[in-house]
Parts: structure tokens; sequence; C-alpha cells
């Protein structure tokens, strides 16, 4: 059955991705055709307390800050600018919902699922994968669950979330374009973890 946003970035890549896992310590997949919305709304306006009531969590106001519900993550990445992540199939729900809250007020609601993937980098090794290519602190003191950043991971933009700490399970949010690039070179950086076994 044909996908109904035709193919993923990494469709005819995820042989990379499952050849770069290793049982028990690392696995690594695509997380494809989420539904993505970015915003950007006056986080003091009264649009911002309306588009949270309407979403069922607050938009986060610390930098870094993830906040979720049971369908959605709501990512902050700047002082007035959050990239919501929900299901397949429900960016123009999601759209509708936000564009009605926020009414005549200034801000933008624009469907962005196909401008990212998500790549899953989760087990015991994924802090230490990630760290190869990402100045970020990456210990879960620093970079726990709900937290996220954009940063540069082998040299590519990306949108790094930890989702989880024990074991760590991170997304990372990457251009279409780079989606195989970036999964060649998790690829290549986790091919010692084959070699320990």
């Amino acid at each position: 059955m044909a996908e109904p946003y035709g193919e993923s970035p990494l469709a005819a890549h995820a042989d990379v991705l499952t050849d770069a896992s290793v049982p028990g310590a690392l696995h690594l997949s695509e997380v494809s055709f989420t539904a993505q919305v970015a915003l950007r709304v006056d986080p003091k306006s009264p649009a911002a307390e309306r588009i949270g009531t309407a979403l069922g969590t607050m938009l986060p106001n610390q930098a870094g800050q993830v906040s979720r519900t049971e369908r959605l993550l709501v990512a902050w990445l700047g002082p007035d600018e959050w990239l919501l992540v929900g299901p397949e199939g429900e960016a123009d729900r999601i759209q509708t919902a936000v564009g009605e809250a926020l009414g005549d007020e200034h801000g933008s609601v624009v469907d962005v699922s196909a401008h990212r993937t998500i790549i899953e980098v989760a087990g015991p090794k994924a802090p230490e994968l990630l760290a190869k290519g990402c100045a970020l602190d990456l210990h879960r003191r620093s970079f726990g669950p709900d937290r996220c950043a954009q940063t540069l991971l082998a040299r590519t933009g990306v949108v790094l979330l930890c989702r989880d700490a024990a074991p760590p399970n991170y997304w990372v949010f990457v251009r279409a374009s780079f989606a195989r690039y970036l999964a060649d070179w998790l690829r290549d950086a986790a091919a010692e973890y084959h070699q320990k076994r």
C-alpha cells in the first residue's frame, strides 16, 4: 500500500539505519510522516494562552523546553517559535485549532511536515554516538527528557530532542534533503559498536 504522502526521505535507505543498529546497545530508525507545524506568536499575548488551551498544554516558555500531551509534542525553538509534532495526518487539525486560537493576532502557523524527517536514536550507546558529531553536553543532567535544541550533528542543522533517559531515546529532526547523508554518517559512526560485539 502506498503511503499517503509518497515516499519518506529514508524509505530507500532504511537498511542503512538497520545495519547501524546493535542489539541491546543502539537502535536507529526513521519516524516518518509525523505532522509538524511551525508556530510563531508573541508568548506574552492573549493568543499564546488561547493556543495553549486549544492544544491541551501551555507553550513552553524556557529555552529548550518540551511539553507534551498524549498525542502532541510542543518543542521550544526560540523566544517566539515552537515546533508542534503530532501523529501522521494530524497537521490540518493542528493548524486549524491553532489558527482559530490565534484569531486576528499577529503570528504564523505553517505546516512544515514535508520539511523534515525524524531519525530515532535509542539505546545505551545513543548519547555516545550523537556526541561524536554534536557539541552539546548530552548527559541526562544537562539534556534530559523533554529537552530540545537546534544544533549541528555531523555539520548538519538538526533539532535534537531527548524523549527519555532510561534507556536514552532521542529524535533527530533533519531536513529531508540531508537525511540520507546523516543516516550514512550515523552508520559510519556506529561501526565501532559492531566491532566490540
